[in-house]
């Protein structure tokens, strides 16, 4: 139980401070995410690989490095973690509603499936452990912000379906790009980084 614990506490760490980020009104929340999902990979990426986000859950599925009964369970995680940020922005801490702007083009579900492939390929990096273990938080962190600077160019440049909710940037887009993308990109590393016999 600890590792789908941890991923909901992930998730809500996470959401919230991407949530209090932009109510304030700070232009640099995607440093904010890097950092915040850095300091998860060291702290609990021993525990449970710290995904806190249900499309990297699912572009790990696809390459069979996580099992479909914790890949539902991470998903019910870091969507509870998310509400729960959000309860606590809104109701405890009584921060605004967040007004993003949000609608459903193409070019949105686009761009967050190209910034996806991005960060997903830097995991992949970890996961098949090319990279090193010790840098393994750069690395993944540095990947989320590439991503989300590359998404910025149509999207809020999310990245994640879970945070999307928590911070009210939410549509089908927000849901199926980042899907897609993590799939590809896991898959694209597999493909052109990983001897499939010895990886």
């Amino acid at each position: 139980m600890k590792k789908y614990f941890v991923e909901a506490l992930g998730t809500f760490a996470l959401t919230f401070a991407v949530y209090v980020s932009i109510a304030n009104e700070l232009s640099w929340t995607p440093v904010i995410a890097m950092l915040t999902l850095g300091l998860f990979v060291y702290s609990i990426g021993h525990v449970s690989g710290c995904h806190i986000n249900p499309a990297v859950t699912l572009g790990l599925l696809s390459i069979g490095k996580v099992s479909v009964q914790d890949a539902v369970a991470y998903i019910v995680a870091q969507c509870a973690g998310a509400a729960v940020a959000l309860l606590v922005a809104t109701s405890i801490f009584a921060l605004p509603s967040l007004d993003l702007t949000v609608n459903g083009d193409l070019s949105i579900g686009l761009a967050e499936a190209i910034g996806m492939m991005l960060f997903t390929f830097g995991i992949a990096s970890v996961v098949y452990g090319k990279a090193n273990e010790n840098m393994s938080g750069i690395v993944v962190g540095g990947s989320l912000l590439l991503g989300i600077m590359v998404a910025t160019v149509a999207s809020n440049g999310v990245l994640n379906p879970a945070v999307a909710f928590g911070i009210g940037s939410f549509n089908l887009m927000y849901v199926l790009g980042p899907i897609l993308g993590s799939v590809i990109g896991m898959q694209l590393y597999r493909a052109l980084c990983v001897d499939v016999k010895h990886g």
